[in-house]
């Protein structure tokens, strides 16, 4: 089976062109392959197909073998990937994924016909946590939610883009332990189907500084969906403006909320690593 490595903003995944490749077992295949010790090494598994709603789909899979509703930075590598390799002369494409049609918008170098930056329009921020939460006493929405772990309070506010996002706003990220706060987050009796994690730190009300603990995967260099949640919860929070630019361990990604409309945006770069076969 013939695959490529991409990457958006260090988040990087193993893609596979169902046009050209079978998968009977994706979930399994992204554990494998996922391993960064024993297999190619990824945060996870996209499969790029068909689709009769779309122009193409999309499915993603953790590096645990989960799957996954969205990520921003796929879909960024995804549109790249359908444009370069000749799939699509389109700039402008719908993609459907786990959590609906996302549509992309390509940016592309007139003279080596390379794309520079994709925009995928992320849909609406959801807040409402009464479905997430085991509790009877539910809540309509999680504003700086506080929530003890190991006898200390995180604030946390609840943030969905088609996938969930617990965001938490602190200071002096760089210190945190995250291997140890993230996954107790993640799991916590809040979220039945699990969340990802996202840490905070303002600078202004324009930068943000992010590290994220994902669902399946742990600590990841980015997350898409995270850094749009993000923006969001700095936005309802009054700790940022609409549209900010957001710092992470992979580099630095362009976030817009339409408040109106409630529409996010993500805008960042796309790249491949490399090609490669496995047996």
């Amino acid at each position: 089976m013939k695959f490529e490595k991409m990457h958006g903003a260090g988040n990087d995944y193993i893609y596979v062109n169902l046009f050209e490749e079978r998968v009977d077992d994706p979930a399994l295949l992204s554990r494998r392959l996922s391993d960064r010790h024993f297999g190619v090494g990824s945060d996870g598994l996209v499969l790029i197909g068909p689709d009769e709603e779309g122009d193409f789909s999309m499915k993603m899979f953790n590096a645990d073998g989960s799957e996954g509703a969205m990520c921003g930075n796929a879909a960024r590598c995804v549109g790249k990937y359908l444009y370069e390799r000749g799939l699509t002369s389109k700039k402008e494409i719908a993609l459907n994924t786990k959590s609906g049609i996302k549509h992309l918008s390509l940016t592309v170098n007139p003279h080596n016909n390379e794309v520079e930056s994709v925009r995928v329009n992320m849909g609406k921020a959801a807040f409402s946590a009464s479905d997430l939460l085991r509790s009877q006493v539910m809540l309509p929405e999680m504003i700086d939610y506080p929530v003890e772990i190991d006898g200390q309070e995180y604030y946390v506010t609840f943030v969905s883009m088609g996938n969930p996002h617990a965001v938490i706003f602190m200071q002096g990220i760089d210190d945190l332990e995250i291997e140890k706060i993230g996954p107790k987050i993640e799991h916590h009796p809040l979220f039945p189907k699990r969340t990802n994690v996202e840490f905070i730190e303002v600078i202004d009300r324009a930068h943000l500084k992010m590290r994220v603990w994902e669902r399946g995967s742990g600590e990841t260099m980015a997350c898409g969906s995270g850094a749009c949640a993000s923006l969001v919860a700095g936005v309802i929070t009054d700790r940022c403006d609409p549209k900010a630019l957001l710092r992470l361990k992979g580099g630095i990604l362009d976030v817009e909320w339409e408040k109106d409309n409630n529409q996010v945006f993500l805008i960042g770069d796309a790249h491949f690593v490399f090609k490669g076969e496995v047996f």
